[in-house]
């Protein structure tokens, strides 16, 4: 659906892009591949993984990715992750994210707060402003090492 004309070939690229391919080959030899409606029988990281090989079929020069691991368990915000990584390189990215996880990731880090910009920089620049973003950074660390008392 993100590009109705596509080739198969267009498909399939774009599947294995976004580390989809296998799990849509197994779905598509069953003899019910029903997804349910909207897709709800697919994991949080197969519909993620499918929206962005729709996105991917179109060979967007930007890809703007909004919270795309925000809902995701762990293994499926790694395989979520491994995909984006690899076609990120090859495009403008531009990611919206609350996760530190994500946000640390990018080359150029722009935190906003209330719609303005408070600090911008590399995850290590902002780390070593030692501002808002390393205190949020902190604090998330300190809370995903400490776990629950």
């Amino acid at each position: 659906m993100g590009q109705p004309n596509a080739s198969q070939e267009e498909i399939a690229e774009a599947l294995s892009q976004a580390h989809a391919a296998e799990f849509v080959s197994e779905m598509s030899l069953r003899t019910d591949p029903a997804l349910g409606e909207r897709g709800v029988k697919l994991s949080g990281g197969q519909m993620q993984r499918i929206a962005i090989a729709r996105a991917l079929v179109r060979k967007p020069l930007i890809l703007l990715l909004d919270e795309a691991t925000s809902a995701l368990d762990a293994n499926s915000e790694r395989a979520v992750t491994e995909a984006l990584d690899e076609v990120m390189h090859s495009r403008t990215t531009l990611m919206i994210a609350h996760r530190l996880t994500t946000a640390a990731r990018a080359d150029r880090i722009i935190h906003l707060r209330q719609g303005q910009v408070i600090e911008k920089g590399t995850h290590a620049e902002l780390l070593k402003a030692n501002g808002p973003y390393a205190e949020m950074y902190r604090a998330f660390s300190q809370g995903v090492m400490d776990g629950p008392g």
